[in-house]
């Protein structure tokens, strides 16, 4: 269990990730800012350094670069350039408020990681999709941003499937599925939110992609191509380890979540909702914190995103 769990916060069920304080539903912006350990913010001051002799210590100040700190704690979060624009954890949650008092969405879960050096928040859509055999799949939209510059802010639309909370992110018309804003310049969140479209028109071609997935059976001879393609052939390849392969071809076969549901029983929907298990829950981690950092912007992040792409060639 990561060590950051009271920096998280959520309401119903617990989410897929398995951390955080739970929240009644329908809560305030400034409720959710308390429980998900957002209540501080980002203060900045010049780097200092000492010249001189142990005896005779002088202290500078760096024209070019500032430190990153808690206004809580006073830890340190990064050092940066001057011209790196801050977006305080506050903005993360506000980023929401006409989005759920519109109606529509509503706060699922929002926390920080790394001690706060990345702040995130996910809002459910009213946007779902119902595979046959009544495997379910909701619509959430998620902001998130950086302190340490790892991290630029970033906005988008991403999936979950209920039976087993397995996340995906959607792609959208640029097939990167991501609106970003460089800490180079001023975060806007007006821009941000006509730049998604906030009517989630790619829902919909994203719903008729995995019901194609779902659609469309995979025999065991193109279930172990497609595995190798994604992970990496044991065989070809010695510098992939043949452990990852094995787990998530168990996890297609009827240990994972939802494997033996109509929708995924035998199917290219069922191949790729064994990678997303793989990622989201069974992927070695250090703590629950590093696997949702990896799961969402991560190096999970981005085997999913080669496991949507080639499972997609499977329809073509």
């Amino acid at each position: 269990m990561s060590h950051l769990v009271e920096s998280m916060a959520y309401v119903a069920e617990t989410p897929w990730h398995g951390l955080g304080n739970k929240l009644p539903a329908k809560q305030s912006i400034e409720a959710w800012q308390t429980a998900a350990g957002m209540n501080w913010s980002i203060k900045e001051t010049p780097v200092m350094y000492s010249v001189g002799a142990d005896s005779e210590l002088h202290f500078r100040s760096s024209q070019d670069n500032k430190v990153l700190f808690r206004s809580d704690t006073h830890a340190p979060l990064s050092v940066v350039s001057n011209r790196y624009k801050v977006v305080q954890p506050k903005e993360i949650l506000e980023f929401y408020r006409s989005l759920v008092s519109a109606g529509g969405f509503e706060l699922e879960t929002a926390g920080v990681l790394k001690g706060g050096k990345k702040l995130w928040a996910l809002a459910k859509t009213n946007q779902q999709t119902v595979l046959k055999g009544g495997d379910q799949v909701k619509a959430y939209l998620l902001l998130a941003t950086s302190s340490d510059g790892t991290l630029c802010t970033q906005a988008f639309f991403t999936s979950v499937r209920v039976v087993c909370n397995n996340t995906l992110k959607l792609a959208l018309d640029d097939s990167s599925g991501v609106v970003k804003v460089p800490h180079s310049t001023t975060f806007d969140p007006k821009s941000v939110k006509e730049s998604l479209g906030l009517g989630l028109s790619s829902w919909e071609t994203f719903s008729r992609s995995i019901k194609d997935l779902a659609n469309r059976p995979v025999s065991e001879v193109e279930a172990k191509a497609y595995l190798a393609n994604v992970l990496g052939d044991p065989v070809n390849d010695d510098a992939k380890p043949l452990r990852p392969l094995k787990t998530v071809l168990e996890l297609y076969s009827g240990k994972g979540r939802g494997a033996d549901m109509q929708s995924a029983n035998g199917t290219a929907w069922g191949l790729l909702n064994a990678i997303t298990q793989y990622v989201d829950h069974s992927r070695q981690a250090r703590n629950q914190d590093n696997r949702l950092n990896s799961a969402w912007f991560g190096a999970g992040a981005a085997l999913k995103a080669k496991a949507f792409q080639e499972a997609m060639l499977l329809t073509a």
